[in-house]
């Protein structure tokens, strides 16, 4: 019985994130998962079509995951990680360096995608002052979210999540997402600032997920890349979204030519088990804070830096993401995508509907302006809540990022219901 009506007891002690409590529906109480569905008190099965906030990628409680898990939790659950260290943290290190390839070279923990932007940036901005050479300026992408701390608010477009703090973040430049043909209106505004004053460009790349799913052109912003690099300005990739397959391949910054600086990264880090952040860097920045003077030293952490049984969650889940079946069911999801793609593209009620990788992404034409606080939202919501498919729109922006083990069936019960949706409309 404890487990009844847990969406009363709920409302009576929880506050819940980005939600305006007087007005929302009560919380829908889930007690279990499974693949890609979770079940309610009353055994409802709900299809999981974003991942539950972008993270799950196996699907729910997935026994190999649980198992690793559990026999963790009996050897060590937790261990300072200031002046020691343990099997998980070393062994999820070496292996994430290694998928990433390239220049990345040392693995800083933190525990979630908020965090790991800060040390990103921490470490940019430390790095050229403890070189002796003093860069404060960063540049960003317009519309880029980047998380809700105050360093990564900053750095992320003034909109309806930072309206509240904009006189008490940093100042940023920002960019417009680069576009054919931009690249030297793009150019021309960084020559304005001066690079040799800007430490770093931190930036989301190839698709901007709580911007509106914005996808922009690769091949110019491979070479605005490719301007920044050569101007020294560090290169913060905040894949934490992009991450472990959602763009097609493991790692968005694989479909271009530059390699990062810095890689931040979390959400499906541990298959969506638990909460963990990590931010990576090349050797090149690490030395930087290599010396006798402590002064140098790179003051950040958290408690639970390098949690063993968050370490221990992503092993697993590395695990099943190198697994071939995996890659397959991302290709597999990206076809279905493509035969729905064409459907919306012959509704006029669709705007712009694009897809990259297992993410696709169009608006509902109405007429309010588009984005997050269009109040076409709520209405969406409660019609696929209603047939219990878990859909949270973004302002008038409708997405699909399922896991990667979502059935075929269950993909076209999302299609079907998004048809039907549209169609109320007309």
């Amino acid at each position: 019985m404890q487990n009844n009506n847990l969406s009363a007891r709920d409302l009576a002690v929880i506050w819940h994130p980005y939600t305006q409590m007087q007005t929302a529906p009560a919380p829908i109480g889930i007690v279990r998962g499974a693949g890609a569905l979770l079940f309610d008190e009353q055994d409802n099965a709900y299809i999981d079509a974003t991942s539950s906030w972008w993270v799950n990628i196996h699907g729910h409680a997935h026994p190999h995951i649980a198992k690793q898990l559990a026999a963790q939790a009996l050897e060590l659950e937790h261990c300072i990680f200031a002046g020691y260290t343990h099997p998980p943290a070393v062994n999820l290190a070496e292996r994430l360096l290694q998928l990433l390839g390239g220049q990345q070279g040392k693995v800083f923990y933190s525990d979630n995608g908020s965090t790991a932007v800060e040390v990103a940036l921490k470490m940019a901005l430390q790095y050229w002052d403890n070189k002796g050479m003093p860069r404060r300026n960063i540049l960003a992408f317009k519309n880029a979210y980047h998380g809700d701390t105050f360093g990564a608010m900053s750095v992320s477009g003034r909109s309806v999540f930072t309206r509240v703090f904009d006189d008490l973040l940093f100042d940023v430049h920002f960019l417009d997402v680069p576009a054919p043909g931009n690249l030297d209106e793009l150019i021309a505004h960084i020559k304005k600032i001066d690079p040799s004053t800007i430490a770093a460009f931190i930036f989301e790349p190839l698709l901007q997920g709580s911007g509106g799913m914005i996808m922009y052109d690769k091949t110019t912003f491979d070479k605005l890349l490719q301007y920044c690099a050569g101007e020294k300005i560090l290169l913060i990739a905040d894949e934490v979204m992009t991450g472990f397959g959602r763009t097609g391949p493991d790692f968005a910054m694989q479909q271009v030519s530059v390699e990062p600086d810095m890689i931040c990264l979390s959400k499906g880090l541990t298959g969506g088990t638990m909460a963990l952040g990590v931010t990576t860097s090349t050797n090149t920045i690490y030395e930087a804070f290599l010396s006798a003077d402590k002064l140098k030293t790179l003051f950040h952490g958290h408690s639970f830096t390098a949690n063993p049984l968050a370490c221990t969650a992503a092993l697993a889940s590395l695990d099943l993401f190198l697994d071939p079946a995996c890659k397959a069911n991302r290709e597999r999801i990206n076809a279905l995508h493509q035969s729905f793609l064409l459907t919306l593209q012959a509704n006029p009620l669709v705007k712009n509907p694009r897809l990259l990788g297992t993410v696709l992404a169009f608006e509902i034409v109405t007429s309010h302006a588009d984005g997050y606080t269009n109040s076409l939202a709520d209405k969406v919501h409660a019609f696929f809540r209603e047939r219990r498919l878990m859909l949270r729109p973004l302002g008038n922006t409708l997405y699909i990022l399922p896991p990667y083990c979502i059935t075929d069936e269950q993909l076209h019960t999302i299609y079907n219901a998004i048809t039907t949706f549209l169609h109320t409309l007309s």
